[in-house]
Formats: structure tokens, sequence, C-alpha cells
């Protein structure tokens, strides 16, 4: 129900403070000018300007219903006394572009989509931000333009894809790369494999396993700067419109109550997003992105943090990719409530931190609605592993850290010899022929943030082993990424990487590798001495590009420890 006029007389006095710098009074004549070109009156023009940073795309799904949503959120802020004004960001697809070049551009797009939504704001003094975002990039680069800009602001998850069914049982993205390496195996037919493809991505929303988008959905939720249970609601849910409406409101009580980012993300939030992470099997990506998020608020939070509070923590829910069910079941079951309510109740999450409702973090939780009989979100007594998923490996292959994804079915010991490959497309070729044998080591260099540039992910290739059926017995290597869509060893985010002289770069073809998941190590059987004469005799590759946006991520790029922010200023 709309506001009365004396209520939007009081939101058009207190609530528009920033935005009169850009259209109040006679000297900003020529901007309402301007703004009275698109439609807007002076009734419009007086109330508080509060942006929509959408990152809508027909560029694949994730992204694709942001139209309908945005015109939600324009209802609500109007009819809470605002006007809505929306722009537009980049997106790059992951699942599109996975294994070429494209893929280079992913993690650089969190960067710039962070940057416009800063630029775009602070450009036109918007009283409040509402950041509409569902990808694997447009989450953590609209959260990161937010904490730059600390307006008040939120973000919205666009919702999670639905899963497809093929032969009687679900199947996903995942499910189509495995049928690649099946295919490639001779182990299913080329129908089989288009009839998985036509049916894996239903409709619009984000991957449905937890990947990438659905993590940072969770984590979202659960820094407060997403309201907890609106990121739970799948894309094509009807629900989700009514969010979308409630989301509009909310905005104009966030700058009544100058609710800011600085107030979410906090030190403790960053923990307790990590934790949920850990207790999901979440994307190891969620390493990378909440070291980027205290990049960008100036809070200390390190790779060593992450470890211990993995390490911790239980993993309880059972998701893909390493476990049954997917996102939509997860918010079937009770949604994030459920599972914040459960690692609250066991210590495993500090219940105080404030979300963007103005109630604590405890509090949300303390509505969690669970469905009789669930069986996604486990109890605390019945953990699918003691342990989180999210592990970080240290030793001489990587003196500042890699991360594995576990969830408690991977080998904790692998012991042999590196397949050496200087791109992925070389890996991924040499497994189609079945060139990788049990055993091997495959390690995939200079794909690092520097290197790439731009970290690559790599789940075609890790897919396609799994495809082959060698999950369990081939471990993968890599300075670029695996966010975790395998059964096996699947190590990433080495730092420092081989293009600024990391040890990885120093490997070559048969050098022995071991990695130890119970000592948290990862090394060569090279002595310091063969290292030092070997980077002694090492020279860096040409970069892969000399100019434009990617060779300019490449000079600024933090490494993988830091969370591969370009962000320069906030060491």
């Amino acid at each position: 129900m709309a506001d009365s006029p004396e209520t939007l007389d009081r939101v058009r006095t207190d609530l528009n403070a920033r935005s009169r710098t850009l259209v109040g009074g006679t000297d900003r004549a020529g901007a309402r000018a301007m703004l009275k070109a698109i439609g807007l009156t002076d009734e419009d023009l007086a109330k508080p300007l509060i942006a929509i940073a959408s990152t809508w795309t027909e560029v694949g799904p994730c992204n694709f219903g942001f139209r309908r949503l945005s015109a939600k959120i324009k209802e609500g802020i109007r009819a809470a006394g605002g006007t809505p004004l929306e722009f537009n960001t980049i997106s790059i697809n992951d699942g599109i572009t996975m294994g070429t070049e494209g893929m280079k551009a992913s993690l650089i797009s969190r960067e710039m989509i962070a940057d416009s939504i800063e630029l775009v704001t602070r450009a036109n003094y918007f009283d409040g931000v509402i950041a509409l975002a569902a990808c694997d990039k447009t989450i953590p680069g609209t959260i990161m333009g937010l904490i730059r800009l600390n307006i008040p602001s939120l973000m919205l998850y666009g919702g999670t894809i639905l899963p497809g069914s093929y032969q009687g049982k679900d199947v996903d993205l995942v499910s189509v790369y495995e049928a690649i390496g099946a295919y490639g195996a001779g182990n299913l037919s080329e129908e089989e494999l288009k009839a998985i493809e036509n049916v894996a991505c239903p409709g619009p929303g984000a991957c449905g396993g937890q990947f990438t988008a659905n993590t940072m959905a969770n984590i979202s939720q659960i820094m407060g700067i997403c309201p907890m249970g609106y990121g739970d609601v799948p894309a094509e849910d009807p629900k989700k419109d009514d969010i979308a409406y409630q989301a509009g409101q909310l905005v104009l009580k966030l700058i009544e109550n100058d609710m800011r980012p600085d107030k979410l993300i906090t030190r403790t939030a960053l923990e307790n997003a990590v934790a949920a992470a850990a207790a999901t099997a979440g994307s190891t990506n969620a390493v990378l992105h909440t070291l980027a998020f205290a990049r960008e608020a100036g809070i200390e939070f390190s790779i060593d943090d992450i470890e211990a509070i993995s390490r911790r923590t239980p993993i309880i829910a059972d998701l893909r990719p390493t476990g049954k069910y997917v996102a939509a079941d997860m918010y079937r079951a009770g949604g994030v409530p459920v599972l914040v309510k459960r690692l609250i109740e066991g210590g495993y999450m500090d219940g105080s931190t404030l979300t963007v409702t103005g109630s604590t973090l405890g509090e949300e939780a303390a509505k969690a609605q669970e469905t009789p009989g669930q069986q996604v979100i486990l109890p605390l007594d019945k953990p699918i592993k003691e342990s989180g998923g999210l592990v970080v490996l240290k030793g001489n292959l990587a003196p500042d850290g890699a991360v594995v994804k576990l969830k408690g079915t991977e080998p904790t010991f692998h012991r042999g010899p590196a397949r050496i490959f200087n791109r992925e497309e070389d890996a991924f070729e040499a497994v189609q022929a079945q060139q990788i044998k049990a055993g091997d080591v495959v390690v995939i260099r200079y794909e690092g943030p520097v290197g790439g540039p731009g970290m690559r992910e790599m789940l075609q290739t890790t897919a396609a082993i799994v495809g082959q059926g060698l999950g369990q017995d081939v471990m993968l290597i890599t300075d670029g990424r695996f966010s975790g869509g395998t059964r096996g060893l699947c190590i990433g985010h080495i730092a420092p990487e081989a293009m600024i002289g990391g040890p990885l770069g120093l490997i070559e073809e048969g050098d022995m590798i071991v990695v130890d998941i119970d000592k948290r190590s990862i090394d060569v059987e090279l002595s310091d001495d063969e290292l030092a004469k070997r980077r002694a005799a090492w020279q860096a590759p040409a970069p892969h590009y000399t100019s434009g946006v990617l060779a300019k991520y490449a000079r600024l790029a933090a490494q993988a420890n830091h969370g591969a922010t370009s962000n320069i200023f906030n060491d």
C-alpha cells in the first residue's frame, strides 16, 4: 500500500540529502531539464533518487529475468516515496565462456562491475542503491561496488535455475560437461550428449548447484547485504516478484536508518560468511571473493583465517556438485535461515551481526521454517564431514597458499608425476585424447591473475576427467581456478602464480608432486638448491595481452591470496 501524502512530504525532505547536490536549487536547472527529457517531473526529482544497478544481459540464463525483477523493484521504490533510475553494468557468463579465451574476461568483469557501479553512483549522487545480480562475478562485483560507495544499499540475488530432467534424474550444467567427458571416452553417444544438453538448463536463473553463484548468494545474505531469505527463492518462482517489490520498499528504510555497508560487512560478518561456505561445501571462489571484500573494506582478513574457520566448521548441507541436492531443494527445505540457525546454535556463527533489515543475523535466523523430513540440511550431530569444505594447503609449490574443496569422499593423499600444460586448452585436448592416466598430476599453469590474465575456471577440464571415470585417480593443480565441480583433488588459487616466478613455473614434466590433505601440504619433490637453480634460469613468457582491459588488469592484479582484486589502494 502506498504511503500517505504526509509521509511522502517527510520522505522528500528527510531522505534526499545526497541527490539535492545534483537536482536541487536554481543552479541545477540544466540537470533537471535533462532528466525531464526522460519523463521525470518536479515531484519525481524532489523525492530520493534510487539507483537500480542491474547486471541484466541476454547472454546466458543467469541474469536474463532482471527486466521483470527491475520493474517490480521500481514499483516498490515508487510506493515507498522514491524515484527509481536504472542503469546497467556488464556481465560475463562463466558457463558459456568456459574452456575458451573468453573465460579470462570473467574475473576481470568483477572489477569492472564494481568500477561501473561506483562511477555511475558517485556521478549522479543517488540517495540509495539496489544492485541486481545473479551469476558468478556479478554478485561479488556489485557487493564490492557497494562497499566502496558506503551509502544505504542492498544487493538482490536474481535466483537459482531449476534443475533439468534426463531419464528421470535431475541434471544441470555440470552434467553436460561430464557428458562431454563421457562422450570423449566413448561411453556416451552423440545423441545422448545432445539430449542432456537440451534439458540441462530449462529456464532463467543461475547454475543450480552449490557453485559460485549460489555460494555467494548465501554469503550475501549472511553478511547482511541481501535480506535473509530473499536470495533463496528460485528465479522463476512467482514469489520472486513479491521479493523484488519488497526490496524496492526496503531501500527507503535503509536511507531513513542510515544503514550502510560498513555497518554490515565487518570481520565477524566475513567469518560468518566463510563458515557458511564451509558448511555447504561451497565454491572455492568464496575464498577469492571474501578476501576481495576484506580488501575493499580495509579489514584484516587472510587466507589463513579462512582455513581456520573451515577447519572448525562441519559440512551439514548435501549439495551438488559433490552431494545430492540443488539450491532449489535447499529452498524447499527451509533455505539459508535453517542453515544459519543450525550454525549459530552450534557456535559456528556469531548471530549478533547486523543485516539490512535492521535485525541481527540471529533474529532473522530465528524465523526459520524447516520443512519436516527434509534431508538437505543435516543436524549438527550427523554432519557429512567434521570439518568444512574449504582447505588451504601450503608448501614449496605454494608458499602463499592454495585452495582445495573437499566433501570427504576425495583421497586425502596423492603422489604422482606432473603432466605440464601451459594453458587450459592443451590440458583439455590431452584429456579428450585419453592421454591422462590414473596417478597423474595435471598441472595447468600461467593461468593466474597476471598470467592468464584473469584466473580462468576450469570446469570443462575437470568435468571431462570425471566423465572418463578418473575423478578419484587424477589430481589437478593450477594457478587459475577450480571451483569444485568435480569429485577428486582439484587444487587452485596457487600463490604466487607461475607468471611472477612462483614455483609452479619451475616444475618439469615427470617431477613428483605430493599433496597431503591431513598435513595441509603441497610440495614438489625437489631440493631447495634445485628450485633455486631452475629459478635462475627461468624467464617469464610473453604476456598474452599487451593492451586493453586484460593487460590493464594484469598490471594491477593482486595475487589470489589477496583476492585477485585490482584495487591496489587498500593494501
